[in-house]
């Protein structure tokens, strides 16, 4: 670890009691994460009965992927029912963010690209971190504010950004759901960090499609930012007025619906430590719901107070960027101990 990177966890700040929830009350770093199984209905989406976990109420497994012509048909739905936003080509980074280097991933069976950049840690790297961004014109470039990347290489870590289909210049997609890019986007992370470890952080839609991939391959720590427990549901609680359509999509396209439940996936994330982020103001993404799914994946949650939907960051820059370089140390430590158990253990 890097010099920089030690003076800047020595100051990371201890987070207070919110008295809202009860997952806060267990941010500390020095009290271990606690998993705890959570029972919940398999909701009327359900189009054959899942198998179920015994010892604790929940599904065995996360949802399976829905028939290849539902999910092009219930993406385009998704399309469709989504917000309208023109994402302009995008130019070079600042300047105040070199070193820098762009390229492209190339999707699978000449499927299109994905327009990315790397950015190299400063000093010697401890790990890397794939940012996918919100849903926002400004696609990749969302992370060019705010101080995500910056703080990310001074505490040691690479940062991969890219566009998720149709943002930037990364090529459109419509057969499948955006998961597949955050899979594909997660490969070329893996494979420029070497055998550092590796980490996600995922800003509203970012972070919801991110979900089901963490939900069927594995990352060291994982950070969420304003994540909803089901897209359709925000849709109907933040647009009512396409109410037919969302039911149309719940029990027509039943199996699509049951794999974009966020609930179903959160308790099989495959990440040694996990982070949820929200505004205390946020009408969409409502911050019982947050504590909700941290308490499913076994993490901790941060509620900014006077905060809406996006402006964590923008309110508490500082105890949001802590609370994820915190996160991500919290795994790595993690994989230390259990890297030191199995030495005693042969």
């Amino acid at each position: 670890m890097t010099q920089q990177a030690s003076q800047f966890f020595s100051a990371l700040p201890q987070y207070p009691a919110n008295q809202s929830t009860e997952q806060a009350a267990r941010r500390s770093v020095k009290r271990p994460v606690e998993r705890r199984p959570v029972k919940r209905s398999l909701g009327p989406a359900a189009t054959q009965q899942p198998a179920v976990d015994p010892s604790c109420g929940r599904e065995a497994a996360p949802p399976e992927r829905p028939a290849p012509w539902q999910e092009s048909f219930a993406n385009r739905l998704f399309l469709a029912l989504s917000p309208r936003v023109k994402s302009p080509r995008r130019g070079a980074p600042s300047k105040y963010l070199e070193p820098f280097e762009r390229f492209d991933i190339e999707r699978p069976g000449g499927r299109g690209k994905l327009s990315a950049t790397w950015y190299p840690a400063a000093g010697r790297a401890r790990g890397a971190v794939l940012l996918v961004h919100p849903w926002i014109h400004w696609g990749q470039g969302y992370f060019e504010r705010r101080g995500r990347i910056g703080a990310l290489r001074t505490a040691g870590y690479h940062a991969l950004t890219f566009d998720l289909g149709g943002f930037g210049d990364s090529s459109p997609m419509a057969s499948t759901f955006y998961d597949r890019d955050i899979e594909h986007a997660l490969n070329e992370l893996r494979t420029r960090a070497g055998g550092l470890p590796t980490h996600l952080w995922g800003v509203s839609s970012g972070g919801y499609w991110a979900h089901p991939v963490l939900s069927r391959v594995a990352v060291h720590g994982a950070v969420f930012e304003d994540v909803s427990q089901h897209l359709i549901e925000w849709s109907g609680r933040m647009a009512p007025w396409g109410k037919p359509c969302y039911a149309f999509f719940k029990y027509v396209l039943a199996d699509a619906y049951r794999f974009m439940d966020l609930k179903r996936h959160a308790p099989h994330l495959g990440a040694r430590s996990v982070g949820y982020i929200g505004g205390q103001l946020d009408r969409g993404v409502l911050p019982m719901e947050t504590c909700e799914l941290a308490k499913q994946a076994g993490g901790r949650t941060l509620l900014i107070p006077e905060a809406d939907h996006l402006e964590a960051i923008k309110r508490g820059a500082e105890e949001v960027l802590a609370f994820a370089l915190e996160t991500f140390e919290l795994a790595e430590r993690s994989d230390e101990t259990n890297s030191e158990a199995d030495i005693a253990v042969a």
